[in-house]
């Protein structure tokens, strides 16, 4: 006769199994190191024998921690939002714990302070947020909530505890890499306006050329779409000539849209003008030419802003508002040196 089972089974199950005490059970359950070897062996097996569950719910009610971390995200479209939530999501795992994500059109006061209640409500311990926008930085700064908030994806000069990639250091790298090649003066294509990582690789490719005594050229502008990286290129490329040779482009997709429309001009990369990208996207090195680019560690990210969100959780919150930096990696191919040009297999 087979029997089926109403209902799941219970730690009380568990423990007239094993022939233990239904502490014993949750001791075992809890890693309690004061539990004997061949006890632990006999209720492990119990355990795998009747498919126990444990019931988070009922633990969360005993220990008023339900292991779950919020995550507030918008753009995750693109790559950067993207490459961060899913560095978050499996930082988060690694150490235990559920992720609810809430993924927003804008970052607006009105917005988040509803995500932040749901997220509330769910009963996170705590939240990270994915806030590359000035204007998000500021609405969150207004907003009060029950539980540590960290920012990541954002720049110095916020009063919330961060963690982002150095992009004032990643412009630094790029605009130097094309000033030691011998140009005499760099362009720049930059992101949106309200992104504080378009503002901090724009003030660095700045800092870059004033260090070098070099006036800044005029500053172009795109959406950090392929569309926009191409337009601005139709417009660079009016330029060749006429003193441009290099260009440092904000992301590695307008500089995709710009490479094209150079080429489409007769303009040869490198040979006639050097671009450098930012972010080494996967199909970076697929390009034509392959782009050199600096690459962001968003898995590094992702760990150093669960592991600062844990520190806050439990208590043990820094004596100043954190803000750790990740330094980014200069990756070098064909599209920024004529030798590297050679060197990759690229007719000159």
């Amino acid at each position: 006769m087979i029997h089926t089972r109403l209902r799941p089974p219970t730690m009380a199950d568990v423990a007239r199994l094993a022939g233990v005490s239904h502490q014993t059970v949750s001791r075992v359950l809890g890693d309690h190191p004061n539990v004997r070897d061949e006890t632990r062996a006999r209720v492990l097996r119990a355990i795998e024998e009747m498919g126990y569950r444990r019931n988070s719910s009922a633990r969360a009610l005993v220990t008023r921690r339900t292991r779950t971390l919020g995550v507030v995200a918008s753009d995750t479209t693109l790559y950067g939002p993207a490459s961060t939530l899913f560095a978050l999501e499996e930082a988060a795992r690694a150490q235990g714990y559920l992720v609810s994500t809430v993924s927003l059109r804008k970052l607006t006061v009105e917005e988040l302070s509803e995500a932040l209640d749901h997220l509330s409500e769910g009963g996170v311990e705590g939240v990270v947020a994915i806030a590359p926008q000035r204007s998000a930085v500021e609405a969150l700064a207004e907003l009060r909530h029950p539980f540590p908030v960290v920012i990541v994806g954002s720049g110095p000069g916020v009063d919330i505890p961060s963690v982002s990639v150095d992009q004032y250091l990643g412009a630094r790298l790029a605009t130097g890499h094309l000033l030691a090649a011998g140009h005499r003066k760099v362009w720049h294509l930059a992101g949106p306006e309200d992104w504080q990582e378009a503002a901090d690789r724009a003030a660095g490719w700045r800092a870059s050329l004033e260090a070098a005594d070099v006036e800044p050229p005029v500053l172009l502008r795109g959406d950090w779409s392929p569309l926009s990286g191409y337009r601005a290129g139709q417009e660079l490329a009016g330029w060749v000539g006429r003193g441009l040779t290099a260009v440092f482009v904000a992301n590695d997709q307008m500089a995709l849209g710009a490479l094209r429309a150079l080429r489409e001009a007769g303009v040869r990369t490198p040979q006639d003008v050097a671009v450098v990208g930012f972010d080494d996207i996967p199909e970076s090195e697929f390009f034509a030419p392959p782009l050199t680019t600096v690459r962001q560690d968003f898995s590094t990210v992702g760990r150093r802003g669960i592991a600062l969100l844990l520190e806050l959780i439990e208590g043990r919150p820094p004596a100043t508002t954190p803000r750790i930096a990740i330094e980014p990696q200069l990756v070098v191919r064909a599209s920024s040196y004529p030798y590297a040009a050679q060197s990759e297999g690229v007719p000159l």
